[in-house]
C-alpha cells in the first residue's frame, strides 16, 4: 500500500496494528505504531528510510507497485535502528551500488548492524543533494536520539522529514494529524517524548534553536512513526520546545506497590489529603506491580510532584517500584518534588531507599515521608491525610 502525500511524494510504510511493545519489552505501544518509509520523485527518486526487518518483503512487493525498484537513485537512512533500517539488505541487494546518504555515526551504526560496505555518503548539517527541481538539506541530530540521527529538509514541498523527532507510536489508517482523534494523538505524542525523548532535553532545546536559524517554512512534518503533521505542523515543534523545558502540569501522581493493602491504604489517605489542600489539583494513583510503565513515566512527566511509596521486602524494595526509581535516574528529569511513603514489619527500609533514589533521579525530596509499621490504624491514616496535606501546600507557599 502506497498513499500520495503530495504530487511527487508518496508514503509507503508498514503500519504495525499489532504492536504492543517496543524496544524489545521496554515501551508499550497501545495503539500500534508504523514504520514511515517515504518516496520522492524526481529527475532523481529518494527513498527515505525503510520499515521493520519482519515486513521487508511486504515492503519490496509493494514498493514494486510504486515505482521501478532499480530505477530509486538515492536512499537516505536517517537512523540506524533495525525499525527504520531492516529492509536496506534486501534493498540494497538489488541495486548494490545505490548511494546511501547518512551521518558518519549512521554509517558506523549501519555497518554493525548488516556488516555490509554499502555506497556510503556521509552528509553533514547544511549538505544538500539535488535530485532535479528541488533539493534535499540534511540536518544533523545526534542524540534524538541516537547519535547517528539526522533530518531532511525537501526545498520546494517545504517538507521536513524529521526522523524519530515529532513521532508517536499510533497506528491508523488516517495518515494526516488532522483526521484522527485528537486526544489519542495528544497522549500518544507526550507518551513518546516522556519515554524516549526526555532524556535528551538540553539536546532537544539546543537542536530546536538551531532549526530557528535555519528560517525554513516548514508546510508539512513526516516523522518515522505514526501520523504525519499537515495541520499547523509546527505546533508540535512548539509542543516540544514546552516538553523540553521544566514541564509539569498541575498534576501529583501517587505510585505505590502493595502486598497486604497497607501502602495502598496510605496512598489513597495520602491522596484525601491532598484534595484537602487543593481542590484544584489533579490526582492520580497507580498500583505499579499492575499498571504499564510507560503509561506511569508518562503520568511522572507531567507531574509537578510525585509520593512514591512500598512496603519493605526483604531489607528493600519490591521489584515495580525498584525498576521505576531506576527508570527515572535515566530520565533526567527537572524541576520536580518528589516524597515518599511504606509500610514495614521489622524494618522501615523502603521509606530510606526511595528517598535516596529520588534524590539521585534529581528530584527535590519533601520531607522525610511517612511511614506506618504493620497495617495503618485510623491514627496512622490521619497522619498520612495530613502529609499530603502539607506535601500539596509546599506548591502553594
Amino acid at each position: 500500500m502506497s498513499l500520495k502525500i503530495k504530487d511527487t511524494i508518496e508514503w509507503v510504510g508498514k503500519i504495525d496494528w499489532e504492536l504492543r511493545k517496543f524496544h524489545g519489552e521496554e515501551l508499550s505501544t497501545a495503539h500500534g505504531s508504523s514504520y514511515n518509509s517515504f518516496l520522492i520523485k524526481d529527475e532523481n527518486n529518494i527513498l527515505i528510510d525503510t520499515v521493520w526487518s519482519p515486513y521487508a518483503g511486504e515492503f519490496l512487493k509493494n514498493l514494486a507497485k510504486t515505482i521501478d525498484i532499480r530505477s530509486i537513485n538515492g536512499i537516505i537512512a536517517c537512523h540506524a535502528e533495525p525499525d527504520h533500517s531492516g529492509a536496506l539488505p534486501y534493498l540494497i541487494s538489488m541495486m548494490p551500488d545505490v548511494p546511501v546518504y547518512c551521518t558518519a555515526n549512521g554509517q558506523k551504526s549501519l555497518y554493525g548492524y548488516y556488516h555490509q560496505n554499502w555506497n556510503f555518503n556521509i552528509v553533514k548539517t547544511g549538505m544538500r543533494v539535488n535530485i532535479g527541481s528541488r533539493e534535499l538539506l540534511f540536518i544533523e541530530a545526534p542524540m534524538l536520539h541516537w547519535p547517528d540521527t539526522m533530518m531532511c529538509f525537501l526545498t520546494g514541498d517545504n517538507i521536513l522529514f524529521s526522523n524519530d523527532i515529532f513521532g508517536q507510536h499510533y497506528a491508523s489508517n488516517f495518515l494526516f494529524n488532522d483526521l484522527v482523534p485528537q486526544e489519542e494523538l495528544s497522549y500518544e505524542a507526550l507518551k513518546y517524548y516522556a519515554n524516549i525523548i526526555s532524556p535528551f532535553n538540553k539536546k532537544v532545546i539546543g537542536k530546536l534553536a538551531e532549526l530557528d536559524t535555519l528560517n525554513l517554512v516548514i508546510d508539512m512534518i513526516c516523522p518515522a512513526h505514526g501520523v504525519i503533521w499537515r495541520d499547523k505542523p509546527t505546533s508540535i515543534i512548539e509542543k516540544y520546545k514546552k516538553w523540553a523545558g521544566d514541564y509539569s502540569e498541575n498534576q501529583i501522581t501517587i505510585i505505590y506497590d502493595t502486598m497486604y493493602n497497607s501502602t495502598r491504604r496510605m496512598a489513597e489517605a495520602i491522596a484525601e489529603g491532598i484534595k484537602l489542600a487543593d481542590q484544584k489539583v489533579f490526582i492520580k494513583l497507580f498500583n505499579s506491580s499492575r499498571e504499564d510503565k510507560s503509561n506511569i513515566i508518562t503520568e511522572i512527566f507531567q507531574s509537578k510532584g510525585i509520593i512514591i511509596g512500598a512496603p519493605t521486602i526483604n531489607n528493600g524494595l519490591t521489584g515495580s517500584i525498584y525498576a521505576l526509581l531506576e527508570e527515572l535516574k535515566l530520565l533526567n528529569l527537572s524541576n520536580k518534588k518528589g516524597g515518599a511513603f511504606g509500610s514495614y514489619g521489622w524494618s522501615p527500609t523502603s521509606i530510606i531507599l526511595i528517598n535516596e533514589k529520588l534524590k539521585e533521579a534529581n528530584f527535590e525530596v519533601i520531607g522525610e515521608g511517612i511511614k506506618s509499621q504493620w497495617s495503618p490504624d485510623e491514627t496512622k491514616l490521619d497522619e498520612c491525610k495530613n502529609y499530603g496535606f502539607e506535601f500539596a501546600n509546599y506548591f502553594n507557599s
